[in-house]
């Protein structure tokens, strides 16, 4: 019996011996790492925040990335006279005006016009309303998609920013008579459109809205 006492005690005694050495490398292991850890923390130098210039710069490069040399020197004009623009959300705005001004003129909702377009802008378009109600013709169509909206030119003219942007469109015309019988065009068969509008901003203005000033076949 005692043999047997002595056996498992050497074997407890054995086993315990192993456990500490396994534990205690990977103690003095985990102390190496996290003294190395805070070490590198306390060495790294404090990294400074950007000064004004570099995210004036950065915002810029943000904004003019990828254009001609022209239209980067517009943007970067337009971006230090407006800190408050942005090229995204203008380029989401004016898809949202191009939509909406055509659909306005297609309808000859003057009313809205005269909100989104400047006097030039706005007479040429009353003055193709008022010639399809002579005539009694009503406009039926419908703007498929926008395939594509992109830069076609900017710059900053005294405190006016101009962007004129160029679309890509895929638009159902139909053209009825007072009776509403279909005279031109087809709802089925969408033909492209190209277009490059262009729209204008004062920079010193309090609200955010730009004007469609300028409209041209692209």
């Amino acid at each position: 019996m005692i043999p047997e006492i002595i056996i498992l005690a050497m074997i407890a005694a054995f086993l315990g011996m192993r456990l500490y050495s396994v534990l205690g490398r990977r103690a003095e292991h985990e102390e190496e790492m996290v003294a190395n850890r805070f070490e590198r923390s306390e060495d790294a130098a404090p990294q400074p925040a950007p000064s004004a210039p570099q995210v004036e710069a950065q915002r810029t490069e943000n904004l003019t990335g990828g254009f001609s040399p022209a239209i980067e020197n517009g943007l970067r004009d337009i971006a230090a006279a407006d800190r408050s623009f942005q090229l995204l959300p203008f380029l989401e705005g004016a898809r949202g005006a191009y939509r909406m001004v055509l659909e306005a003129f297609w309808r000859g909702d003057r009313e809205e016009l005269r909100q989104l377009c400047d006097d030039d802008v706005y007479a040429s378009f009353d003055a193709a309303i008022s010639e399809r109600e002579e005539s009694g013709q009503v406009l039926d169509n419908r703007l498929i998609r926008i395939e594509d909206s992109t830069i076609h030119s900017a710059m900053l003219d005294g405190r006016t920013a101009r962007i004129a942007v160029r679309f890509v469109s895929d638009i159902a015309s139909v053209t009825r008579d007072k009776d509403g019988t279909m005279i031109a065009g087809s709802l089925d068969d969408a033909v492209e459109s190209r277009d490059i509008w262009t729209f204008s901003r004062n920079v010193n203005a309090a609200g955010p809205d730009w004007l469609l000033d300028e409209t041209d076949v692209g």
